[in-house]
């Protein structure tokens, strides 16, 4: 039931396209806007760039630690539908007994659903040097999350700072990985989408030690992936350089490994919880919005 409620945002965000928009008149229209939403441009002084700052807070009473909250990368094109889950949350909390996060949608001034020249630099790591001109600004990007960020955040709404969630899909779940090893107390949920695991042969994986640091509190980790991000659908199956390409990243292998190494090394690790999703018939760019969903799920659990 709470799967089903939560992924009504993305359906009304779908159902709102409307093909013949183009051929109406322009003074029957308004622009629209998304309802208890705000945003702010925010400039870093840790990166030197300046980010779009989206954010939504329920309108249902904070609890006595203050609202969960969830930050959300790529946050241009992936605020709308987690804003639009979370209000169905506030609105079915006296039945579910879930409370609704506050969402905090990290996106860019460009105004572009994915900036990829912007998420290129802020969400990969280092890598050892491996990292090509252009990247590796991870540990920047993370510092102006938990030094900047956060402290504007906190100033202006009550959330719980034992409840904060990061979610990243593609890059962004590789970033979310790498935060996850490298700052495992930053947050207390990581769901880490469709990560990018094959990125500078696969460094972030030599990372995993880091969880290993002792810490108050164990952290909850959800990594997703879609079906067919390893392999096209077989009805449409011919080799070529894309399909050579896709097993060479080993998209759902990578993930379910990583997710299985660190489910049996949970106790060595400090994690309270791992799961890990394969969402059927989903491929790299479709599975980011089922994981939105089943990712705000796990994280409200």
């Amino acid at each position: 039931m709470r799967r089903a409620f939560l992924r009504t945002g993305a359906g009304l965000l779908a159902g709102a396209m409307l093909p013949a928009l183009a051929a109406m008149p322009a003074q029957d229209w308004q622009t629209a806007s998304l309802p208890q939403a705000r945003q702010l441009d925010l400039a870093s002084a840790r990166t030197g760039h300046r980010y779009r700052i989206f954010i939504s807070v329920p309108e249902t009473p904070a609890p006595a630690g203050g609202h969960p909250v969830i930050y959300v990368l790529d946050g241009n094109a992936a605020f709308p539908s987690v804003a639009l889950m979370a209000r169905t949350v506030a609105r079915r909390s006296k039945v579910t007994g879930l409370h609704a996060p506050v969402v905090v949608g990290i996106g860019y001034a460009s105004g572009e659903d994915f900036d990829t020249a912007a998420r290129a630099r802020d969400y990969t790591p280092p890598a050892g040097g491996k990292a090509a001109k252009g990247e590796g600004g991870a540990d920047l990007f993370l510092d102006f999350i938990e030094q900047e960020l956060k402290p504007v955040i906190q100033a202006g709404v009550a959330v719980d700072p034992q409840r904060q969630a990061l979610f990243g899909h593609s890059y962004g779940g590789m970033l979310t990985l790498h935060a996850l090893f490298t700052r495992p107390a930053a947050f207390q949920t990581y769901i880490a989408a469709s990560p990018s695991i094959w990125f500078a042969d696969r460094y972030v994986l030599n990372e995993v030690k880091g969880l290993s640091t002792p810490r108050a509190q164990k952290a909850r980790v959800l990594l997703t992936v879609g079906e067919l991000e390893q392999s096209p659908a077989p009805a449409s199956a011919k080799p070529n350089d894309r399909s050579a390409l896709l097993a060479q990243k080993r998209m759902v292998d990578e993930a379910r490994d990583l997710a299985a190494q660190l489910d049996a090394q949970r106790s060595a690790y400090n994690l309270e919880r791992v799961r890990f999703i394969e969402l059927p018939r989903e491929n790299h760019g479709s599975a980011l919005f089922p994981a939105l969903s089943r990712g705000l799920e796990f994280f409200l659990e």
